[in-house]
């Protein structure tokens, strides 16, 4: 990329049939949707694309089949996070050869009590910054259970030529976004947002310069960034406003499945079934997010009809 990754990068979910059979024909869906909301890039294979519930093989059936189907039409993210360290280079790899723009990841983790020291969390970072030639980006969240402090990231940025993009999702995240920025400077490409937007205009406030949502309704969520970094944030306030009630339900109620619920209702996709053990929406749970859908006319809902 020539020019920071800056806007709305949405994470892509992953659609499955009603027998939990990967839906190929629904990704494709999916990403063209993307494109029609608007987006600045796309991310695959993260969390809210459950990716803690696909085989390998899947993983990497999904990764070919939607850097193929995007085929430049807008940057790709990958996220390629993985305990292994040279599982996570061998994915990184495979990303960068199949096209994609740049990949996420998060600290090696695998439960609160696994948690490398920092010493070899920069290694596992640095293995990765050394096989490959494009981005890397930081997800900072605590299901990892790895504190990585201002001085950390910075060193990593400063140290490690390829990790410039960090997604701060931690608790006081525009506190953590400003001192990021302060202390790394130049070397900080990208301080993102996440958390479904949630928190947006705190870490705008903070320099923010992109948000991480999900795909549910980037084409409102878009125009918040685009007029507070035109200046006009009374603008961004007031779309901001609009849009959090349902930003709250789906972050606080729905998680990953709120995206795939909106996009079978528009068809976009043909299920919203989510694999075991994770399970569907509660009645009410999935009424509330649709009519809080329904009332912003978030475009998903009509696509494919």
């Amino acid at each position: 990329m020539k020019k920071p990754l800056t806007g709305i990068l949405p994470i892509a979910p992953t659609p499955f049939l009603d027998d939990g059979q990967i839906d190929e024909g629904g990704m494709r869906c999916v990403l063209d949707c993307m494109i029609d909301q608007g987006v600045d890039a796309v991310c695959i294979l993260a969390n809210y694309s459950e990716q803690f519930l696909l085989a390998d093989t899947e993983r990497a059936r999904l990764m070919r089949l939607c850097l193929e189907h995007m085929n430049g039409r807008k940057p790709v993210i990958v996220t390629i996070s993985h305990f292994a360290t040279h599982i996570a280079v061998e994915r990184a790899q495979a990303a960068q050869s199949m096209g994609a723009d740049m990949v996420m990841m998060m600290p090696p983790y695998h439960g609160v009590g696994i948690v490398p020291a920092p010493a070899v969390i920069f290694e596992h970072f640095q293995a990765v910054n050394d096989a490959v030639t494009i981005p890397i980006m930081v997800q900072d969240a605590p299901l990892s259970g790895a504190i990585l402090t201002i001085d950390f990231l910075v060193d990593m940025a400063t140290q490690l030529e390829h990790v410039s993009y960090f997604k701060i999702e931690t608790p006081f995240a525009a506190d953590k976004l400003a001192a990021l920025i302060a202390a790394g400077g130049k070397h900080i490409m990208g301080p993102y947002d996440g958390e479904e937007a949630v928190t947006l205009l705190a870490d705008l406030d903070a320099g923010a310069t992109a948000t991480m949502t999900s795909a549910m309704f980037p084409e409102q969520i878009r125009p918040i960034v685009q007029h507070y970094v035109d200046g006009d944030q009374a603008t961004a306030l007031t779309q901001w406003q609009r849009c959090l009630p349902l930003i709250n339900h789906e972050n606080r109620q729905c998680g990953l499945r709120a995206c795939k619920t909106v996009f079978k209702a528009g068809g976009v996709i043909k299920s919203d079934y989510v694999r075991h053990p994770l399970k569907p929406m509660a009645i009410r749970t999935k009424s509330r997010l649709l009519a809080l859908a329904k009332e912003l006319n978030v475009m998903a809902l009509n696509w494919g009809k």
